[in-house]
């Protein structure tokens, strides 16, 4: 088969490190890839949100199976396309993907279909929603309603913190036009999880889970960030939440939207606070996480490929089942300085080579550029993922950090504490 990966960033290059693993891979195809992927396959600069472009490229490479990397393309109706043209899509259509398009959709969702998830209210004008948050008690959760690169949440300590989120969002548009419309709702205590199930729009099968970090910096603090690191397996996530999770999100998810008339077929990643009620849906994506995709990939002990194709063809009831290495993995990102708010590019990334030399690590390109002169330098604001297995937690975060140390690049920083949850 001949692949067509969509997207450019770490999670991209780690399922094409993946998928070229499969005997039955003929040839990737990236679009627009990137310097780690381009040692894997052939890159295309077709950006990844053209789906237009996308679709015809798929045709003109007669491609087999299309994997989509990012949310921006199935927005965009990728899948709708490809699907005119017969060609597979591992990834939901439009209608589907709304479920991380739009917030309030996907809670208005979640009320019809008895998924549980945090009360709510939606507004696009600031005064009623300031009026709605002297109604609650901090702290406050303020979301953009569209996609916003995964940083579009505000978790507000203080009334003051959240009228100003509400302002920087509906006023001054920091989010452009995914802030059009905002979900305020309530704070749920507990302890964060990141589970996958992959569906085909009739079933759903479990496929992992990971715990990630979303703020900038150590010990939590900082901006939100689109994530930098993570580990699995979380301890958090037991046997018993896991059939929780299926039971009372994913299968409902899948039922539900199929029989709204918008099968979901792909792999949908559930955001899930795990309380002393069961496991509560804090939000959807219908896509890989990132870097939990990385993490969970260096754990998968199976032929990734087929899986892809059952889900993308409505044939997951026969696939084999997965199967994982037991052994703990981690991720490490490496991001420019100044990132997410302003992150600085440009700057010289060596060393590469002798990091990924130690035992058990891979290092996916999530940020990168070649230029003319042979120089690897950052190109965004997530850069590099440094991923690790090791026979314990705390042996793959010691890996991951070691290679992290022999990366020569002064133009970029990390968090020192992945995995401090589980430790």
């Amino acid at each position: 088969m001949k692949l067509l990966i969509v997207g450019a960033g770490g999670r991209e290059h780690a399922l094409a490190w993946k998928l070229a693993q499969s005997p039955l891979v003929s040839g990737i195809v990236a679009a627009p890839g990137n310097p780690g992927i381009a040692a894997i396959g052939r890159c295309v600069n077709v950006a990844a949100d053209d789906a237009a472009g996308l679709a015809a490229l798929a045709a003109r490479e007669t491609i087999d199976l299309v994997v989509v990397g990012p949310e921006g393309a199935l927005a965009a109706g990728l899948a709708d396309r490809l699907a005119t043209l017969g060609i597979p899509c591992f990834g939901p259509t439009q209608a589907a993907a709304q479920l991380e398009s739009s917030k309030a959709f996907t809670k208005d969702f979640c009320v019809r279909h008895g998924i549980p998830t945090a009360d709510f209210k939606v507004f696009d004008d600031a005064i009623h929603a300031k009026a709605y948050l002297g109604t609650r008690e901090p702290p406050f959760v303020i979301k953009a309603d569209g996609l916003a690169a995964g940083k579009g949440v505000v978790i507000a300590e203080t009334r003051r913190e959240a009228d100003e989120a509400v302002d920087q969002i509906l006023f001054l548009r920091k989010f452009g036009t995914a802030g059009q419309r905002i979900v305020i709702e309530d704070f749920l205590p507990g302890e964060e999880a990141s589970l996958f199930a992959l569906c085909d729009g009739e079933t759903a099968v479990f496929m992992g889970a990971a715990q990630d970090h979303k703020r900038a910096f150590d010990g939590d603090k900082g901006p939100n960030t689109g994530g930098m690191g993570a580990y699995s397996p979380a301890p958090v996530v037991t046997d018993a939440v896991i059939a929780d999770a299926m039971e009372r999100i994913f299968l409902p998810t899948v039922r539900g939207m199929a029989a709204d008339g918008a099968p979901f077929r792909g792999v949908l990643f559930a955001g899930v606070m795990v309380t002393a009620e069961g496991s509560k849906l804090i939000e959807f994506n219908t896509r890989f996480g990132d870097p939990e995709c990385q993490t969970l990939l260096r754990r998968l002990d199976a032929d990734l490929l087929p899986v892809l194709h059952a889900a993308a063809t409505g044939t997951l009831s026969s696939a084999a089942p997965l199967v994982f290495d037991p052994r703990p993995a981690v991720t490490v990102v490496l991001a420019a300085q100044g990132y997410p708010e302003a992150p600085l590019t440009g700057s010289i990334i060596r060393g590469l080579p002798e990091a990924a030399a130690h035992e058990g690590v891979e290092i996916f390109h999530a940020g990168t550029r070649r230029d003319e002169d042979g120089m690897l330098r950052a190109a965004g604001g997530r850069v590099l993922n440094v991923t690790a297995v090791g026979d314990d937690l705390a042996g793959a975060i010691a890996r991951a950090y070691a290679a992290v140390d022999a990366i020569d690049w002064p133009g970029g920083f990390c968090r020192r504490d992945i995995g401090w949850r589980a430790l």
